[in-house]
């Protein structure tokens, strides 16, 4: 999907995005309840990087659990954003968060984090070798060894089982009193704004990003949600080429 549709869209959906996706948060809750477990053993000072973050509930999750970390807040959508910065502010933590209204190559090159979250946004990207290069954008902001907690959909959309899962997702939207009409955007945006991958293969693509294996934590349906960290770059000065 091109950036500035990707923006339009999202502006658009800014003001119902918040009802809509209330509907979902039990999905929502699980990815965090255990995100908290990925990111328990971070230093007390962190710094998070949060790539496209719509209006925000990962960082307001992680403000509250983490009162000494400090966030990066990188969103296209203005309106998204300014959703995000109300409850910032209305949560007591918008001295903690640097806001950056733009896609993440746009972002200055500011203080290195120690960790970074990408929840639902790498799937816009249809691109196998441009996906990657996003990832490895995450990673020229991260120290070595920095964690990246990322989720998209994902599956193998030529098999059984994806018929399987987006029927039952699809239920899901229905029994959760999702509008008609947004279920049906949901429909036209998979077939053609979404790439979704199997999950070895978006494995493979965080990966070749700058980041080691990544380790698969949380599934919700067709949402898969992965950890990985920062390659270490090669020691020039090892023994061996002493």
């Amino acid at each position: 999907m091109h950036k500035d549709h990707i923006k339009a869209v999202f502006n658009q959906q800014a003001l119902g995005y918040e009802s809509q996706q209330a509907k979902l948060t039990p999905i929502r809750e699980g990815l965090f309840f255990l995100l908290e477990s990925v990111f328990a053993d971070l230093p007390i000072h962190t710094r998070v990087l949060c790539v496209g973050v719509g209006t925000g509930e990962e960082v307001v999750y992680l403000a509250k659990k983490f009162p000494t970390w400090r966030f990066t807040v990188v969103e296209p959508s203005g309106a998204m954003l300014e959703i995000c910065r109300q409850k910032a502010e209305n949560g007591g933590f918008f001295s903690r968060c640097y806001f950056h209204e733009g896609f993440l190559d746009s972002l200055p090159d500011i203080e290195k984090h120690e960790a970074a979250t990408c929840f639902m946004v790498s799937q816009f990207i249809l691109k196998p070798e441009e996906r990657s290069a996003f990832f490895r954008t995450i990673a020229s902001h991260l120290h070595e060894g920095g964690i990246l907690a990322s989720s998209d959909l994902s599956s193998d959309v030529g098999s059984a089982k994806f018929n399987s899962l987006f029927h039952a997702w699809m239920n899901m939207l229905f029994a959760a009193e999702v509008p008609p009409e947004a279920i049906e955007r949901t429909r036209a945006a998979w077939a053609k704004d979404v790439a979704i991958l199997p999950p070895d293969r978006v494995e493979l693509i965080i990966e070749a990003g700058g980041f080691n294996t990544p380790i698969q934590f949380y599934q919700a349906g067709l949402i898969h949600a992965w950890y990985s960290l920062k390659k270490l770059a090669p020691n020039i000065y090892s023994t061996k080429n002493a």
